[in-house]
């Protein structure tokens, strides 16, 4: 009588067992669950590239633009100071950084044009609240001087913690920069 009765549930059982394998519903919904954490990391790391690649070309585009006003000699007539040239280069920048205080500007007189040395304003071995290394500075020059702009911001990234991070500073930040060396027009 067990065995007959084992029987009858075991054949009840076993449509249920076929038809919930067979049962296709809501596998979209898992599959999209599964998928969704890597598409949308990859979207936000192109998305995070784009930006950074975009700052760094406006940034530079900026530097090179303001640095025409010294270059022609109307920086000097006009007696632009320090933080002129820091609107010169903020105007410049489509509202795309959020902080221009942020910015990091030296100008300075070379001596010949192989003197250019070029190099960031940090301490890369920093690891929290890290300031700029070099004070900012403002020299325009005289005519036909030999000119070094350098300007650097530290861009906030986004993604800093999945893994994906374009930081090279502390505080999940990037470094951009953009230099111009030249020498000033006979004005």
């Amino acid at each position: 009588m067990a065995g007959k009765i084992a029987s009858l549930i075991g054949r009840a059982v076993l449509p249920r067992r076929r038809s919930f394998v067979r049962d296709e519903r809501g596998v979209t919904a898992i599959e999209f669950g599964i998928l969704a954490l890597p598409f949308f990391s990859i979207l936000g790391a192109i998305f995070e590239t784009s930006m950074v690649f975009l700052s760094g070309q406006i940034l530079e585009s900026a530097v090179q633009d303001a640095s025409r006003a010294i270059r022609t000699g109307q920086a000097q007539a006009a007696s632009m100071n320090l933080n002129d040239f820091r609107s010169q280069v903020c105007n410049r920048l489509y509202g795309l950084f959020s902080d221009c205080s942020g910015l990091h500007v030296e100008v300075q007189v070379l001596g010949k044009f192989n003197a250019a040395s070029i190099s960031p304003p940090v301490d890369w071995t920093c690891k929290t609240n890290c300031g700029w290394s070099r004070p900012d500075s403002f020299t325009p020059g005289l005519t036909s001087s030999i000119m070094l702009v350098q300007v650097y911001y530290k861009w906030p990234t986004v993604m800093p913690t999945i893994g994906m991070s374009l930081a090279d500073l502390p505080e999940g930040k990037r470094l951009l920069g953009a230099a111009a060396v030249f020498k000033n027009e006979p004005f």
